[in-house]
């Protein structure tokens, strides 16, 4: 089972930030989870939040103005070089500030991507909540690997099925709703599990008994100690 830093090291740096990446890397992480949306200028800045802190939308902030932590994409990538696992998930839910139901980030994300002749690497792997976003990643670029990222708290059955009948690779279910049958179901359905976001080294172990892919935490030495590694 694959252990992935939320946000990068997010329990021990500022998370989304370069520092957070690098800390998750000298913990032995395999990979790391972050945020990305878009500036008012089409840099993909990583951000959880659509607010900065004074208030203002970032898709109104041009990249010049951005806080000095916060990193643009194509910096993230190549500090997170040496990882197994970049997990990139685009941040556009319809009751955000920033929502695009265009989906310009998605095209944007698989340039960004293509420009690196990473397309059909198994490093990368692009999620969403909004499953029209992930679904446009998709159709742009059908050799990357693309998750829906849900709860999982209604129906995630139907959820798995419903990622594998749009032809994505994977399945991020809240780790409060994984069980055995939900792994086996994603599994017989050719989906990875890979769940979020659990820092309970149990819960881990159990989670990797079971056949779960990867664990999303915010302390990847304590996932990593929990399953002896």
């Amino acid at each position: 089972m694959l252990v992935i830093g939320h946000r990068g090291a997010s329990r021990a740096h500022p998370e989304n930030t370069l520092a957070a990446f690098a800390g998750a890397i000298a913990l032995g992480a395999d990979g790391i989870e972050l945020d990305v949306r878009r500036t008012s200028d089409g840099a993909m800045a990583l951000s959880h939040e659509d607010t900065l802190s004074d208030g203002r939308i970032l898709r109104d902030v041009p990249h010049s103005e951005l806080p000095a932590e916060m990193p643009v994409l194509a910096e993230a990538l190549e500090v997170c070089e040496p990882l197994v696992m970049v997990n990139i998930e685009i941040k556009n839910w319809p009751d955000d500030q920033d929502f695009d139901p265009t989906e310009v980030l998605a095209g944007a994300v698989v340039d960004l991507l293509g420009s690196r002749g990473e397309l059909g690497s198994n490093r990368y792997l692009v999620s969403g909540f909004h499953l029209p976003t992930v679904d446009r990643v998709h159709e742009l670029a059908s050799t990357l690997a693309t998750a829906w990222l849900v709860i999982g708290n209604e129906d995630l059955a139907g959820q798995v099925d419903r990622a594998a009948e749009h032809g994505h690779r994977a399945i991020h279910p809240h780790h409060a709703f994984v069980n055995e049958e939900v792994v086996g179901r994603a599994h017989r359905a050719g989906l990875a599990v890979n769940t979020w976001t659990c820092d309970e080294p149990d819960r881990i172990r159990w989670f990797a008994e079971i056949g779960v892919d990867a664990v999303v935490t915010n302390v990847p030495d304590v996932a990593l100690a929990a399953l002896g590694r």
